[in-house]
């Protein structure tokens, strides 16, 4: 059985195979297993907070940017909490964020979201 962070990565994969455009950078793509240990915790971090937020119920109603601008604010949090001093890229607000990465943000919610079904 998979762990919520590579629910995560694998929707992150997945989006990212989708909505990106031309060849993404290998580190778009790494698998799981390679994927560095401080990535892995916040996949399973933000997973386990898109899983609570949905659990309480009322998600339902949530158009499909908010449930991306959940996932990217979730995922702020955790480069914050692990990385000392970020790239701006890394914790760009959602209008800042290019159109594939919010499309993908939204992916992993609805992933998420069919996971616990």
């Amino acid at each position: 059985m998979m762990t919520g962070g590579e629910i995560f990565r694998e929707a992150w994969i997945a989006g990212v195979r989708k909505h990106f455009p031309g060849e993404p950078k290998p580190s778009y793509v790494t698998p799981w297993d390679d994927t560095p240990a401080w990535e892995q915790a916040s996949a399973g971090a933000v997973y386990e907070q898109v899983a609570l937020l949905i659990r309480q119920g009322g998600t339902d109603k949530l158009s499909r940017e908010q449930k991306g601008r959940f996932v990217a604010l979730c995922w702020i949090a955790q480069i914050y909490r692990r990385i000392p001093d970020p790239k701006p890229a890394y914790v760009a607000d959602w209008e800042l964020l290019p159109e594939w990465q919010q499309e993908t943000d939204a992916d992993i919610f609805e992933h998420v979201a069919s996971s616990m079904a």
